[in-house]
């Protein structure tokens, strides 16, 4: 079968190519692994060929988090529609960090019309994710420094057009709430529970604007802040629970106040962003199984830490995903395989 397919001058002719090149059989063991998959992912090709995709070799994960290698596997798809499939993945590197690539998979066929492989050709786009983050940052930094009145001009002018308004994005969800709310209001009052969020989620605010994030919207005793990078949301979630909490918290102390405890979850995906409401009142919102899946994330963290999920982590820069630990494998409500999160350390 390997002989049939991958001739010495085909090899040769992939390995000059500078994206990665691999090819697996219709049981998806690896049959070929060019120079150009060795430099993008580190391994060499004796430590893959021969072996299958299914072995936890680069444990491929989706933008929203989902393992591909026991799910929705792109390889698959080509074997079963003899259609070529593109995607945006995320590989896990032979260092442990993983980093975006665009893929492109297609039928390879004997001379009887079969399918007997398929090829899929790779590119690390880490450079270019960077460069779109930062034009988004750069969009929402122009805001700042436009008049009011040009803002608010080009503002309700996208608010007309409802239908282009809405569109899919790329975004990290940064769930916040207060452990122990109910019986903080039970105990301290109404009146002082609400001064008290007021308080926490004006800090908040401030954080999450340096870090170029927007508070979406309060719920209750909970917040819920979007931000185009990844790594900005776990930069306000570090300062919001390791620098201006623990100062709040002795100011309070000083002023006999009760504590705040509160709990983060992050997680990041693509979301349906877009006016939701009536034709007399709507918000400009982000929706969708990503932002369900942050708020569950948020729940299931312990009091007082931050927890990601692995689509999170894979988006973070080295020395940011250093500062995380595996937190386990955790079964979400409405999810049916259990989600593999990180914890702040």
């Amino acid at each position: 079968m390997e002989k049939a397919i991958i001739t010495k001058e085909i090899e040769k002719y992939l390995d000059s190519i500078f994206d990665g090149v691999y090819i697996v059989d219709p049981d998806r063991k690896i049959l070929f692994w060019n120079r150009g998959a060795e430099e993008i992912t580190g391994y060499k090709r004796e430590e893959v060929v021969g072996r299958s995709c299914r072995d936890g070799i680069l444990n491929h994960i989706d933008e929203d988090g989902n393992l591909l290698c026991v799910g929705n596997c792109p390889i698959v798809k080509v074997f079963e529609t003899s259609e070529p499939q593109r995607a945006k993945v995320y590989p896990l590197h032979r260092n442990g960090k993983r980093f975006p690539v665009e893929t492109h998979i297609s039928p390879i066929y004997d001379d009887d019309g079969s399918i007997v492989a398929s090829i899929e050709v790779f590119r690390d786009i880490s450079a270019v994710e960077d460069y779109r983050i930062l034009q988004e940052k750069f969009k929402k930094l122009i805001q700042r420094y436009v008049s009011a009145t040009t803002f608010e001009e080009v503002k309700q002018l996208a608010a007309n057009d409802r239908i282009a308004q809405t569109k899919v994005r790329d975004m990290t969800i940064l769930y916040m709430d207060v452990v122990g709310f109910t019986s903080y209001t039970e105990l301290n009052g109404a009146e002082e529970a609400i001064a008290m969020l007021n308080e926490l989620f004006g800090i908040c605010d401030v954080i999450t604007r340096e870090a170029l994030g927007d508070i979406d919207k309060f719920v209750g005793d909970a917040l819920m802040a979007t931000f185009i990078d990844a790594n900005d949301a776990i930069n306000a979630a570090d300062k919001i629970m390791n620098q201006a909490l623990p100062e709040l918290n002795r100011i309070r102390n000083e002023n006999g106040k009760q504590p705040i405890h509160i709990r983060i979850g992050i997680n990041s995906g693509n979301v349906l962003q877009g006016d939701i409401g009536t034709k007399d009142r709507s918000d400009l919102t982000v929706i969708g199984d990503v932002v369900n899946t942050a708020s569950r994330i948020e729940k299931a963290a312990k009091p007082g830490m931050i927890y990601i999920s692995e689509s999170t982590a894979s988006r973070l820069k080295s020395d940011i995903f250093r500062q995380f630990a595996p937190a386990g494998s955790i079964q979400l409500r409405g999810k049916k395989t259990p989600m593999q999160l990180f914890r702040m350390e």
